[in-house]
């Protein structure tokens, strides 16, 4: 089989997940005046921060590093540096506190962007939010719900017409959704769907938030409006807020490591459901979970779904091998797996997309195409084209060149 070609005809990326700093002013220039004394806005003061045993926890303090605070009901979250990394040298990079002005301009100003995907050889991406958290949960906690509707859809508005408006398909729309109710949140969907945006946040594992699990019929609505708009539900690690550890003093290395765990559990979840049975066009894609960890876990639950339903409890609803679904309706995203790319075949040449991640600190920005000439060398070249770019199109349904 023909092998990559030479460094400079390696394709183009569209990666699937990276992230947005929402600016200053994102809801302010959007919420009535009546709410922007307890709508999301910013201040500028002290604080410190630590991540210990898998839980981020910060705190104002006069003595720590000057960093910029989302104010939001009573909420108080500072922006880190570990969310806008990319610039600072690695030993830089630490949970500490940031402001705007430290800031790369690209993490949040989208010609910016544009211009430091030139830079990395990526020509176009998918970026998750950053205050509202990976799937919104910032809004589904909050207390006054009419303000909490108003932000969701003040976040959605300008995704699809500021940031991502002016940037010639190269910053693909990713929605947020309310996640307290399935009906406004299956109704989101359809408004977004109407103007051409294809993707949604979702949770990896929905009662981690307090949340009915999707062995239910709660999220009917929801997914059935995603599979009849053709919007992927995307599932970035975090987005259960809660990531895997060992205990509450394990080092943040611990969890770094286990990163995948939410990501392994909901696949085993979407597996036995009975949803991709049901709805064979809804698409999944699991962000920053890497794939090394796929082909077992389909191997188990084929195992499973085989030896065990006489009393397994999916007999009924899941009447094929669980991972036909996945090979049908499901993807994975990687930024470096070596091992998953050594076992690409079970992992699925067409079910498996790259990632730059910018601007967070696992971020290969501005060495990304180095690095994934360096994990694909040895592929195909046409297994390539489809990793770096043509899933991503195909899963999105980008009007890219595959």
């Amino acid at each position: 089989m023909p092998r990559m070609a030479p460094a400079e005809d390696f394709p183009k990326i569209v990666s699937v997940d990276d992230h947005v700093i929402e600016h200053r002013t994102v809801w302010l220039d959007r919420l009535p005046r009546q709410y922007h004394d307890v709508g999301p806005r910013t201040v500028q003061e002290r604080g410190t921060m630590q991540f210990v045993g898998g839980v981020f926890s910060y705190q104002p303090s006069d003595d720590g590093e000057l960093c910029d605070w989302w104010l939001y009901e009573d909420k108080r979250i500072p922006q880190t540096r570990l969310s806008a990394a990319v610039g600072f040298d690695r030993d830089e990079v630490k949970v500490t506190g940031i402001t705007y002005e430290e800031m790369r301009r690209g993490c949040w100003d989208p010609r910016a962007r544009l211009e430091d995907m030139d830079t990395n050889w990526t020509e176009a991406q998918m970026c998750f939010p950053s205050f509202p958290r990976f799937c919104g949960q910032t809004f589904m906690e909050a207390d006054d719900k009419v303000l909490a509707d108003l932000c969701v859809k003040a976040y959605n508005d300008w995704m699809v017409e500021e940031w991502c408006g002016d940037s010639g398909g190269r910053l693909v729309p990713l929605t947020i959704t309310h996640l307290w109710d399935v009906e406004l949140a299956a109704a989101e969907v359809r408004r977004n769907a109407a103007r051409g945006v294809r993707a949604v946040c979702f949770s990896e594992i929905p009662p981690y938030l307090g949340l009915p699990s999707i062995h239910t019929d709660h999220w009917e609505p929801f997914f059935r409006a995603c599979a009849e708009t053709g919007t992927v539900i995307n599932m970035h690690i975090g987005s259960s807020s809660k990531m895997p550890s060992t205990s509450a003093d394990a080092p943040a290395a611990v969890g770094s490591t286990l990163t995948f765990g939410n990501a392994m559990s909901s696949l085993t979840d979407w597996l036995f459901s009975g949803w991709l049975e049901r709805l064979p066009t809804l698409k999944l894609a699991y962000s920053e979970g890497q794939i090394g960890w796929i082909p077992y876990i389909l191997e188990r639950a084929d195992n499973v779904w085989e030896e065990n339903r006489a009393w397994g409890g999916v007999a009924d609803i899941v009447p094929e091998p669980p991972s036909t679904y996945y090979y049908r309706q499901v993807y994975g995203c990687f930024f470096d797996d070596v091992y998953g790319l050594e076992n690409i075949e079970k992992c699925g040449v067409d079910n498996i997309c790259f990632e730059t991640d910018y601007p967070h600190s696992d971020s290969t920005w501005p060495k990304s195409r180095e690095v994934g000439e360096k994990l694909m060398g040895n592929l195909p070249t046409d297994v390539v084209r489809k990793l770096v770019r043509g899933n991503a199109i195909e899963m999105l349904g980008l009007d890219l060149a595959p």
